[in-house]
């Protein structure tokens, strides 16, 4: 915001016109910098305060799933069904199945935020290409390992604009991101930093994040029987690692509608 100050009466020559000039703009700018801090436009946002003293991310509003929800599941090739004995086996479709909902399944093998994929662009432009009158009411946004090998300090703003794009697309959508999951252990330091970015740009938007890194979705223990590391499966989930993520996801969503459960459970009886 640029402001111009401009004396067309008589006035003080010399120092203490130069002295008043400066005042006002000073004034000028102070007043800028206690209407950026007030924002009157933007929503307050109350946070509490965690055992540290440090305030508090607020949690975003419950997810609300019943049987006329109707999902979205956006993602790479873990969404395509990749590795899957059938597609129609890989976890999008049996986490819909599971809810019992009308479930639509947007996948692209090798596709990222920065990285266009095999069978299609990137998110950004294939979120460009959505159908607004599908409108959904519940996206669940996946991805992505495949951003590890192009991930730069530049990689938010991919994000961002990708985001923005869906919310305006869908903007009476609740928004889900599942971030990336593991598929190689010890987990690459650029999927931690994925991991870490999109749970941030996340909070950002009061966003419901899923992190199957900091759930521990798969493990040591378990990563063999999840993911199909032979020249077939290359490093995807198995059909029986695509269904066992079906049921996380599911366990997570719903775990993100308990407060509205909750109150629900607290309604006494029918006499």
């Amino acid at each position: 915001m640029t402001y111009s100050l401009r004396v067309d009466t008589p006035g003080p020559t010399g120092p203490r016109r130069r002295n008043l000039t400066l005042l006002a703009l000073l004034g000028a700018v102070a007043l800028v910098c206690v209407i950026a801090a007030w924002r009157p436009w933007a929503t307050e946002t109350i946070t509490a305060a965690d055992e540290t003293g440090a305030p508090a991310v607020a949690a975003p509003a419950p997810l609300v799933i019943d049987d006329d929800t109707r999902l979205l599941v956006f993602g790479d090739s873990w969404t395509y069904g990749s590795a899957a004995t059938e597609r129609s086996d890989g976890y999008a479709y049996v986490a819909g199945r599971l809810l019992g909902i009308e479930t639509t399944v947007d996948g692209v093998r090798g596709s990222g935020y920065l990285k266009a994929g095999i069978d299609g662009p990137s998110f950004g432009d294939r979120i460009a290409a959505l159908d607004p009158a599908d409108a959904p009411d519940l996206i669940v946004l996946q991805g992505s390992i495949n951003d590890r090998r192009l991930y730069t300090p530049l990689y938010p703003i991919a994000v961002r604009e990708a985001w923005d794009r869906l919310a305006s697309t869908y903007p009476a959508a609740t928004i889900v991101v599942l971030g990336p999951a593991p598929q190689v252990l010890p987990v690459e330091e650029a999927t931690a930093a994925i991991d870490e970015d999109l749970r941030t740009l996340a909070d950002e938007r009061d966003w419901w994040y899923i992190s199957p890194l900091a759930e521990d979705w798969i493990t040591d223990d378990t990563y063999a029987r999840i993911i199909d590391s032979s020249d077939i499966g290359r490093d995807h989930p198995s059909t029986a690692g695509h269904a066992y993520l079906a049921e996380r996801l599911v366990e997570a969503l719903r775990a993100r509608t308990a407060v509205t459960d909750a109150a629900a459970d607290d309604t006494p009886p029918a006499a």
